[in-house]
């Protein structure tokens, strides 16, 4: 009863780095920090995919990482929105060249992109609160 009322009003995050050079990790990082502080928005960072509103992919997708992605992305509960944080998640970025799928898009729908190598602070935290303005959307969908 509690977990209920307290997810209704807050947005949950399962960041999922799919390999590369952690740099946009350490940048969603900085948003858990005093100086940007994510959690005033009441969004919150989880291990656990089953209690994520919000899938957050960084890094190339690896071929090993291929049916995890597909997994993981089945076990958010619906309605789930995906964000593809900078330009490896997107296109590869740098890693195009090696042992990489390319961008997360062709696994799985991607509802909101950050683009950047890495991306800003304040440019992730934009893309996570379009997410969740998507995921109310979808929410209310849900509910007709």
């Amino acid at each position: 009863m509690i977990k209920e009322f307290v997810r209704k009003r807050s947005i949950h995050l399962c960041i999922v780095n799919t390999g590369g050079c952690n740099g946009c990790d350490v940048e969603i990082l900085s948003c858990l920090s005093p100086r940007y502080d994510i959690e005033q928005y009441g969004i919150y960072v989880h291990n656990n995919p089953r209690e994520a509103d919000i899938l957050v992919i960084t890094g190339p997708t690896t071929l090993p990482w291929i049916e995890r992605v597909k997994e993981l992305y089945e076990k958010v509960p619906e309605p789930k929105v995906v964000v593809a944080v900078g330009a490896c998640a997107l296109s590869g970025g740098i890693f195009k060249e090696g042992h990489v799928l390319g961008g997360i898009e062709k696994i799985i729908p991607v509802d909101a992109k950050v683009p950047g190598c890495p991306p800003r602070p304040s440019e992730i935290i934009e893309g996570i609160l379009k997410a969740a303005k998507l995921l109310a959307e979808k929410e209310k969908r849900m509910k007709k």
